[in-house]
C-alpha cells in the first residue's frame, strides 16, 4: 500500500509538471533566478517582433497560433516582441495619446493565444531604432509641438519626449484586453515589460544619460503596474571600466553593470551578434567572442549584479559574408549549453531567446536570420533538443521542490 502511495504521488507530480501552465502566478526575482508558481524557472524562447502586426488582420491570426504552436512543440516557452508601432503605416501609436484600436485588438489576441500555449511574453516598448517608429518618431512628434530637438537622443532628456513616452508606458499597462477582458497589467501571461529595444546613447558614452532615464522610467512603470518584471533592453554593451570585453572595444553609451544595478530593473539582458559587430573576422574568432561575452555576463550577473540574466538575441545570418551552416549551429550550441550550465548550478542564466521565429507564410519578414521548425535543417533540431533539456531541469527541480 505505501508503494503504491508513492506511485501515485509520483504520478500526480507528473502531471502537475506538466499541466501547471505559465499563467498561473506572475513571474517574480529569487535572487539570481526567476522562479513562477514558487519554483526556479528556466525557459528557451524567441523573438518575434511581427506578432501584434500580422495578429491586427484577422486573415493572419492563424499565423500566430501557428507559431505558438511549433513553439510549444520544440519545448520554447517565451516569445519576445513589440508593444509598439509608433507613427507610419499601421501604427499603434499613430500620433503622441492617438491609438489604432485594430492594431491594439492586434496585441490582445497575442496575448490571449499565448496564455493558451503556455507562453511567456516579453514585451518591448520603445524602438531605439527608427524601424517601428522608435525614439525617432518620438522626437519629431516633439518638434511639431515647438520643442528646440538636437538630436535623437534628446529622446532621453526632454521632457515632453519623456511625457509622451510615459503616457505609452501608461496606456499599454491599462489596457483592457477585448478578448479576455483582463487589464494588460493585470495578465500573467505577460512575463516582463521592457523598457527600450536595444537602447543606445552615442552623446553620452558615459552612460549616465541613460542611467538617468532608466531609473525615471523603470520606477514610473511599476507606480503603474507591481506585478510584472522589469527590463531594460540591453544589448550587454559595457561601461568604460569593462569596455575590454566590448567588441572592438566599442561604447555605446550604455553601462551593463549600473544600469542592470538599478532597483526596479529585475533581470539584465545580452544580445550577441557576432557576425555584425567582428564582421570579417573569421568564423573562429566570432565564436571565440561569443562564448566570452556569454561567459563574461553570465558572471558577472552571478557575482556583480546578483541578479538573473536572460540572453534575449543571438543568432548568424546567411545574408552577411562569411556564413556557414556549422557556425550558426555552434553559436546556438555554445548559447544554450551556457545557459544550462549555469541554470543546472542555479545560477542566474534564465534561458536564451534567439532571433527570429517565423513560420510559413511570412517571407516578407525575412532577414538571414529567420528560423524555420518545420524546415529539415541542423538547426532546428538543436533548438528542440536544448529547449527540451532545459525544460526537463525546470521538470526535475519541480518534483524536487514539490515533494519536500
Amino acid at each position: 500500500m505505501k508503494q503504491w502511495g508513492l506511485i501515485m504521488v509520483i504520478f500526480l507530480l507528473k502531471v502537475k509538471q506538466i499541466w501547471v501552465t505559465a499563467e498561473d502566478e506572475f513571474m517574480t526575482r529569487n535572487g539570481v533566478e526567476l522562479w513562477l508558481n514558487g519554483i526556479p524557472f528556466y525557459g528557451n524562447g524567441f523573438n518575434a517582433y511581427w506578432l501584434m502586426y500580422e495578429a491586427s488582420f484577422q486573415t493572419e491570426r492563424h499565423k500566430v497560433s501557428t507559431t505558438f504552436q511549433q513553439a510549444r512543440n520544440n519545448g520554447l516557452t517565451i516569445a519576445r516582441s513589440w508593444a509598439f508601432s509608433d507613427g507610419g503605416s499601421r501604427p499603434l501609436q499613430s500620433s503622441p495619446g492617438s491609438y489604432n484600436d485594430q492594431m491594439f485588438q492586434g496585441l490582445d489576441f497575442v496575448i490571449y493565444e499565448a496564455k493558451n500555449y503556455g507562453i511567456k511574453l516579453v514585451l518591448s516598448l520603445v524602438n531605439n531604432y527608427e524601424d517601428y517608429g522608435g525614439k525617432k518618431q518620438y522626437v519629431e512628434w516633439a518638434k511639431t509641438q515647438g520643442q528646440f530637438i538636437s538630436s535623437v537622443d534628446d529622446f532621453y532628456t526632454n521632457p515632453v519626449v519623456k511625457g509622451f513616452y510615459k503616457n505609452h508606458i501608461k496606456s499599454v499597462l491599462t489596457r483592457v484586453n477585448s478578448i479576455t477582458g483582463v487589464a494588460y497589467k493585470d495578465d500573467t501571461t505577460i512575463m516582463a515589460w521592457e523598457l527600450i529595444n536595444e537602447p543606445r546613447c552615442p552623446s553620452d558614452l558615459s552612460g549616465k544619460t541613460l542611467q538617468v532615464w532608466i531609473t525615471e522610467m523603470a520606477a514610473y512603470l511599476k507606480s503603474i503596474d507591481t506585478n510584472h518584471l522589469v527590463d531594460i533592453g540591453l544589448e550587454g554593451f559595457y561601461g568604460d571600466d569593462k569596455k575590454q570585453y566590448n567588441p572592438n572595444h566599442i561604447q555605446q553609451g550604455t553601462d551593463f553593470i549600473a544600469n542592470n544595478q538599478i532597483p526596479d530593473i529585475d533581470f539584465a539582458t545580452v544580445h550577441s551578434y557576432p557576425d555584425q559587430w567582428l564582421n570579417g573576422s573569421t568564423g573562429e574568432a566570432q565564436l571565440s567572442f561569443h562564448q566570452r561575452w556569454v561567459q563574461q555576463h553570465i558572471f558577472d550577473s552571478q557575482n556583480i549584479l546578483k541578479k538573473p540574466v536572460i540572453f534575449a538575441e543571438f543568432g548568424k545570418s546567411y545574408k552577411i559574408s562569411g556564413y556557414s551552416s556549422f557556425d550558426r549551429d555552434q553559436l546556438y550550441n555554445i548559447t544554450y549549453s551556457s545557459i544550462y550550465s549555469s541554470a543546472s548550478q542555479g545560477g542566474p542564466a534564465a534561458g536564451g531567446l534567439f532571433w527570429q521565429l517565423l513560420t510559413d507564410g511570412l517571407d516578407n519578414f525575412r532577414d538571414g536570420y529567420e528560423i524555420l521548425l518545420t524546415e529539415a535543417s541542423s538547426i532546428a533540431g538543436i533548438i528542440s533538443e536544448q529547449s527540451q533539456k532545459l525544460s526537463s531541469l525546470k521538470g526535475r527541480i519541480r518534483i524536487i521542490s514539490e515533494s519536500t
